[in-house]
């Protein structure tokens, strides 16, 4: 069982997380539901905490993985947050993410993970998500259904450095 890092004034050490928001084409958001502290029993996006010698984008991609069976590509950030609940202290950074293989789209419940599905949009008040999930999501999808470029994105390609995109002649 995995228990919160205490620092001498019994604050936790904080750890820094990611989470990838992945949409269908149906407006839908595929949300996990935990089965493990902190947030046990709720629904939240697919991610975890960050390994050493992990790079971001890795850690995401290893978490989306193990938690659903399914491979994505990182695209940018759409949030980052900061948690303090049941003993834990978490930074995470939630990323917009795509389907490696539009083909396989279902996901499976893995590792510490109790549900993995589809959730229609309109449907998300009738979950109970995690503290803020639901404006990051409702926001993401907004953000790509009007084709803008809102959130860091990786403008050189390195996975490691995310900036806000530079406006050219196109994009005015």
């Amino acid at each position: 069982m995995n228990k919160p890092n205490l620092s001498e004034n019994r604050h936790p050490v904080p750890s820094i997380g990611v989470g990838g928001v992945l949409l269908n084409s149906h407006q839908q958001v595929l949300l996990i539901k935990r089965n493990q502290a902190p947030a046990k029993g709720l629904w939240s996006l697919p991610g975890g905490r960050l390994e050493p010698g992990e790079s971001l984008v890795e850690a995401c991609k290893r978490e989306f993985h193990e938690e659903t069976n399914l491979d994505v590509e990182v695209k940018h950030i759409v949030a980052v947050v900061d948690r303090r609940l049941e003993g834990f202290h978490y930074v995470i950074i939630d990323y917009w993410v795509t389907l490696v293989d539009e083909h396989r789209c279902v996901p499976t419940a893995q590792s510490d993970v109790a549900e993995a599905k589809w959730i229609n949009l309109d449907d998300l008040g009738l979950y109970d998500v995690v503290v803020g999930l639901t404006e990051i999501i409702l926001s993401t999808y907004q953000s790509q259904a009007q084709g803008s470029l809102v959130g860091l994105h990786d403008v050189d390609l390195t996975g490691t450095d995310f900036l806000v995109p530079q406006k050219t002649e196109n994009t005015l």
